[in-house]
C-alpha cells in the first residue's frame, strides 16, 4: 500500500463515518429517550435515497403513499385516545387537539402527495426534490412512534427491542412492495475535483462530511441553547423525574423520533449518489450505525461519533485488505466493546 492509496482510503473512511455519525446520534437519541433500539433506522435511508431516486426517474414517490396510510392509523389512534380522555374528564378540551391530529396526520401528508402529484419533480432542482424526499420521509418517524411505541412506551427494554424487530420487518416488506427489488443511485451534488497532491477529493465527500459536521453542529446547539432541547436532554437522563417536573415523555418520544427519521433521510440522501440503494440496503447500513453507537455506550454523543469514524476507517481499510470479509471485520468490533464495557461497568438489576 503506497501513500496515495492509503489517503484513497481515508477519504472513504471519513466520508462512510461521517453518514455513520448521524445514524449513531439518532440511535442514541431515541435509545436515552424512549429506551427502543431502533432498528428500523436504516429503512429511513433506503426509503430516502429511493425516493429520491424515484423523483429524478421521473416516477410518483409512492413513500407519500405510505406516509397517509400510516397517518390514518395513528390519526385513529389519536382520536381514540382523546375520546378516552375526554370520557375520563369532562372539563378537558378536547376539540384543539383533534384539530392538531387531523392537520398532522392526514392533511399534511394530504398536502405532500397533491404536490407531489402536481409538480414535474424530474425536472424540478435537486434541492427541491430532496427537500421534499426529506418532507416525505422524516414524519414517518413519529407517525411510527405514535402506531407502534408510545402505547407501549411504559413497557420493558425487551418488549420494546421485540416490537422494534417487528416493524424493521414490516418496513423491510413494504420497501420491497414500493421501490421493487431494483437498485437505484441519484445524480451527484458536484462534479468537482480538487487535487490535493496525488489524492483526488471530490466534491461529492466535501458535501457530505460538511453536511454531517453542520448537523452535529445544530443539534448541539439545539440541546445545550433550547428549551426544548433541554426538555429532551432531561427526559433521556431520568424519565420519571422529568415527568415530575411536566416534561410530556410522549412528546419528547415523538420529538426524538423525529430527529432520528430526519438523520436517517439525511443519511439516504447523502449517500444515493456513492452507491446503489436497494430496499434492503438501509439495514447493513443502520447496523454499522448501531456499532458506533454501541462503543458510545447508547448514551454519550461524542463517543458514538468517535465511534462511527472508527468504523468507516475499519470499513475501508478493509475492503482493501479483505474485501470478501469486511462487513465481518466490522461488526466482529462490537465483540470487544462490549466485553470491555461488561468489566467496566457496574451491573445493576434491570428495572422492573
Amino acid at each position: 500500500m503506497d501513500a496515495s492509496i492509503f489517503a484513497i482510503l481515508v477519504q472513504d473512511g471519513i466520508t462512510s463515518g461521517a453518514v455513520y455519525a448521524l445514524l449513531a446520534l439518532g440511535l442514541v437519541l431515541v435509545f436515552s429517550v424512549t429506551r427502543v433500539i431502533f432498528i428500523p433506522l436504516g429503512e429511513f435511508v433506503s426509503y430516502s435515497a429511493l425516493t429520491l431516486a424515484a423523483m429524478q426517474a421521473g416516477k410518483f414517490p409512492a413513500a407519500a403513499l405510505l406516509l397517509l396510510g400510516v397517518g390514518v392509523i395513528a390519526f385513529l389512534q389519536e382520536t381514540f385516545g382523546l375520546a378516552n380522555s375526554a370520557r375520563r374528564d369532562a372539563r378537558r378540551p378536547s376539540g384543539r387537539s383533534f384539530a392538531m391530529a387531523l392537520g398532522k396526520f392526514i392533511f399534511f401528508p394530504l398536502a405532500l402527495l397533491a404536490a407531489a402529484w402536481s409538480v414535474d419533480l424530474q425536472k424540478a432542482p435537486m434541492l427541491l426534490q430532496m427537500a421534499l424526499t426529506l418532507a416525505i420521509v422524516t414524519p414517518l418517524g413519529p407517525m411510527l412512534y405514535r402506531v407502534a411505541f408510545q402505547p407501549l412506551a411504559e413497557a420493558s427494554v425487551l418488549v420494546l427491542l421485540i416490537v422494534s424487530v417487528g416493524t424493521h420487518f414490516a418496513m423491510l416488506g413494504i420497501g420491497l412492495v414500493l421501490f421493487g427489488a431494483e437498485g437505484s443511485r441519484t445524480a451527484p451534488f458536484s462534479d468537482a475535483r480538487f487535487a490535493l497532491g496525488a489524492l483526488a477529493i471530490t466534491g461529492q465527500s466535501i458535501a457530505v462530511l460538511a453536511t454531517a459536521l453542520m448537523m452535529i453542529a445544530a443539534l448541539y446547539f439545539y440541546f445545550d441553547r433550547t428549551l426544548s432541547g433541554k426538555a429532551l436532554r432531561a427526559t433521556a437522563v431520568n424519565r420519571l423525574g422529568a415527568q415530575l417536573v411536566g416534561i410530556g415523555t410522549a412528546s419528547a418520544g415523538r420529538l426524538a423520533f423525529t430527529f432520528a427519521s430526519a438523520l436517517g433521510g439525511l443519511c439516504g440522501v447523502l449517500i444515493a449518489p456513492l452507491t446503489t440503494i436497494y430496499y434492503d440496503s438501509g439495514f447493513l447500513i443502520g447496523l454499522k450505525g448501531f456499532v458506533a453507537a454501541i462503543i458510545g455506550g447508547l448514551a454519550s454523543y461524542p463517543l458514538a461519533a468517535v465511534g462511527a469514524l472508527l468504523v468507516g476507517l475499519l470499513e475501508a481499510f478493509s475492503s482493501f485488505w479483505a474485501s470478501a470479509f469486511k462487513e465481518a471485520i466490522v461488526f466482529t468490533l462490537i465483540i470487544p466493546v462490549l466485553l470491555w464495557r461488561s468489566i467496566a461497568s457496574p451491573h445493576v438489576e434491570d428495572e422492573e
